[in-house]
């Protein structure tokens, strides 16, 4: 079977992707099934995302000049969810057409560049906050100088930056092509030389996993210490309820996101381990390329649950969602 990994996600496993179409053909079976069954169900995430993305930028919107430095980051991590799922739709109907391409040239960089950029955005930001739990529980005495308004939005400023200037190579390479042994036009990334597919993983899950990833086990792993000493030895102040409160959405923001993407960088490693030919055969092609699909469906639901999380598990968001509410009810019975 081809290589028919999502927009946005795929670096290729050679010059000529999907060259080796014919491989492995003995799973037709479930490919027909992925399209039929997994478009439907992108729909539904993009419908819940956006709904509820939406929802959570309006009440942090509103409240903009209130917002405190968590909410600060979680704002911009609400905006890259939105921005990702706006770009659902196209993948669902690209799985359909059983990956053609109908949307034209601009689209095919522009949404996967959206969506790579989605991608770095995401994990920084999830650091950004680990991070800033960090400063707050563990530095306690030094919070006021380690946290502010105004330095959480430079911090947002520079994460954005950074996710756009990693995407770059995506804007660049992304492109509609011809595939003769398929006879489909598809959007695929071709790499002008060979050294480019080392780099993309290097950046994609190094860069962009990997070490976002041991940041934020280490700052996560001396919260959980933090707060059980804490417990230990029964400190009361005022506010350790409420920071134990917000930590405990921020971990929980953690552990759905590490969750949710993870197996997606797994399977991105062995594409590019197939690629290298340190693994071989209709197996393991077969396994990867299914697997980077469902992989990212699962990278997917992560946009989606966000909004839940600052719902059910953000208290400080239900205040913030009264106090729109209150808002909102206090201009209506005013008399005109």
């Amino acid at each position: 079977m081809a290589t028919q990994t999502p927009p946005g996600f795929s670096i290729s496993k050679n010059p000529n992707p999907f060259q080796n179409t014919s491989y492995c053909t003995d799973r037709k079976e479930l490919w027909d099934v992925l399209y039929s069954v997994l478009p439907p169900w992108i729909n539904v995430i993009f419908f819940f995302g956006l709904l509820g993305n939406l929802f959570a930028l309006s009440i942090f919107f509103l409240l903009r000049k209130r917002l405190t430095v968590a909410e600060i980051y979680l704002t911009n991590l609400s905006v890259s969810d939105f921005m990702f799922i706006m770009g659902l739709p196209f993948w669902a109907e690209n799985v359909q057409e059983q990956f053609i391409w109908r949307f034209g040239h601009v689209l095919c960089y522009i949404i996967n560049g959206v969506i790579k950029a989605h991608l770095f955005v995401s994990v920084f930001l999830v650091v950004a906050i680990s991070r800033d739990r960090y400063c707050v529980l563990v530095h306690t005495m030094s919070n006021q100088i380690q946290r502010s308004p105004k330095q959480a939005r430079i911090i947002c400023a520079f994460i954005w930056f950074l996710g756009g200037l990693l995407s770059i190579p995506t804007f660049l390479f992304r492109s509609v092509e011809t595939i003769p042994n398929l006879n489909i036009s598809a959007c695929v990334l071709q790499f002008p030389h060979e050294i480019w597919y080392s780099i993309r993983i290097i950046e994609l899950s190094v860069v962009g996993f990997i070490l976002p990833l041991i940041a934020i086990i280490f700052f996560n792993s001396k919260i959980i210490t933090s707060l059980r000493d804490r417990t230990k030895i029964n400190i009361k102040r005022s506010g350790n309820t409420k920071d134990i409160k917000a930590t405990s959405l921020i971990l929980t923001l953690v552990i759905v996101f590490i969750i949710c993407w993870t197996p997606y960088h797994c399977f991105a490693i062995l594409e590019y381990l197939f690629w290298l030919k340190a693994i071989q055969g209709c197996f393991w092609e077969e396994l990867i390329d299914l697997g980077l699909i469902f992989a990212s469906f699962f990278a997917f639901l992560n946009s989606c649950l966000n909004p839940v999380i600052f719902v059910f598990m953000g208290k400080l968001f239900r205040v913030r969602v009264c106090e729109v509410y209150k808002q909102c009810t206090n201009r209506c019975s005013m008399p005109m």
